[in-house]
C-alpha cells in the first residue's frame, strides 16, 4: 500500500441531481488540476444524492456558462452517490446543508469525517457557506454558482496541495 503522501487524492462533488452544481464544480476542478499538473496526483468525479438524472448530461445552460468561461463538461453525466463512494473517495464536499445531511445519513461512521461543503474552502468570506441550486433560476444563477465554485476551487487545490505537501515533509 502506498504511503498516504503518494497516494492519488480522490475529490467528490455533491449536489441533488448531479446536472448543475456538481458537475460544474467537477469540470472547474478538473481544469484547475489539470493547469497545474496534477492529473496523475488528484481524481475528480461528481455525483448527486438522488437518481433524478442518472445517464444524463449536464444542464445546458450550466454547459454554456461554463463553455464561456473555457469549461468543458460535456463529457460528464449524472450518477447516484454510491456506499463504494464514501471509502473510496478522500473528500466528499456537498454543494448545500441539504445534500450534506443526506450524505451524513448514508455515510458509514467511519467514514464521515471526509464530508463536508465544499464553500468551506471559498477564501471569500462573503459567500454563503452553500451554493444555490440554480435550476428554477435564470441565467444569473449559473453565473453565480460558476463564480462561487471557482472561488472555492482554488482554495481546496490550495488545501490538498498543503497537506501533501506537510504529510511528506513529517514522513
Amino acid at each position: 500500500m502506498k504511503p498516504d503522501c503518494l497516494k492519488k487524492t480522490n475529490v467528490l462533488f455533491i449536489c441533488m441531481g448531479n446536472i448543475c452544481r456538481s458537475p460544474t464544480a467537477d469540470a472547474v476542478f478538473r481544469h484547475l488540476v489539470k493547469i497545474e499538473g496534477l492529473e496523475n496526483e488528484i481524481l475528480v468525479d461528481s455525483a448527486g444524492t438522488h437518481a433524478y438524472h442518472i445517464g444524463n448530461p449536464p444542464d445546458k445552460r450550466a454547459q454554456k456558462t461554463a463553455l464561456n468561461r473555457g469549461y468543458h463538461m460535456h463529457d460528464l453525466r449524472a450518477r447516484a452517490v454510491e456506499i463504494k463512494d464514501f471509502e473510496y473517495f478522500d473528500y466528499i464536499l456537498a454543494m448545500d446543508n441539504d445534500n450534506l445531511a443526506i450524505l451524513q445519513q448514508r455515510c458509514p461512521a467511519q467514514h464521515k469525517h471526509k464530508i463536508g461543503l465544499f464553500m468551506k474552502f471559498s477564501s471569500d468570506k462573503n459567500h454563503n457557506k452553500e451554493v444555490a441550486d440554480p435550476y428554477y433560476g435564470g441565467h444569473q444563477g449559473f453565473e453565480i454558482v460558476l463564480d462561487m465554485v471557482e472561488e472555492a476551487s482554488k482554495g481546496l487545490l490550495k488545501h490538498i496541495c498543503k497537506h501533501k505537501t506537510q504529510f511528506q515533509n513529517t514522513h
